[in-house]
């Protein structure tokens, strides 16, 4: 595979996203023992802890997958635009998309909710959605921008900005 290569869909795995609950087979709250026997005995690549944010960062690379750990529990999941596995949830894929596009998809839902109780904003533009506690951060694939999601526990709704380390949230 290539440096800008992206894995169709077909090549994926396909996960499906339970808000504020599981992302596959990855449930909230799980310590990284768990998180690996969940993914199939897979160990993390790279291990990185944030003493300032008190996270830690599990790195899967074969899986494109990025978990963040704080007192022990799963608390974020980071996916690969170009390999991670596919997540859908409302019969929508959200991995490796067009940006534009699934924002004016989170605008489509906020017209059915209450107001303000959708959308919403990180400092660098990457919208979100408060129902479903994901982040759409992109990522570079050759000359081209597609979705990263970044899918979060309930808690971080609060301060969705401040839960994670700034790192989460770049482009990559």
């Amino acid at each position: 595979m290539g440096l800008w290569d992206v894995l169709p869909d077909s090549e994926r795995q396909q996960w499906t996203l339970d808000p504020f609950v599981s992302v596959g087979p990855l449930r909230f709250g799980i310590t990284s023992d768990e998180a690996s026997a969940a993914l199939g005995g897979v160990p993390a690549t790279e291990r990185e802890r944030d003493t300032r944010w008190d996270v830690a960062c599990h790195t899967y690379s074969p899986l494109g997958l990025k978990l963040y750990f704080a007192a022990g529990c799963l608390r974020g999941v980071s996916l690969d635009a170009r390999r991670g596995p596919q997540v859908h949830v409302d019969e929508t894929a959200l991995v490796g998309q067009v940006p534009s596009e699934l924002e004016q998809w989170l605008f489509d839902r906020a017209e059915s909710r209450e107001a303000f109780t959708e959308l919403f904003y990180l400092p660098a533009a990457q919208a979100g959605s408060l129902t479903l506690g994901v982040v759409f951060c992109v990522q570079r694939a050759g000359d081209h921008l597609l979705t990263r999601p970044v899918i979060l526990a309930a808690e971080a709704m609060n301060d969705v900005y401040h839960y994670l380390p700034k790192e989460a949230w770049a482009i990559f």
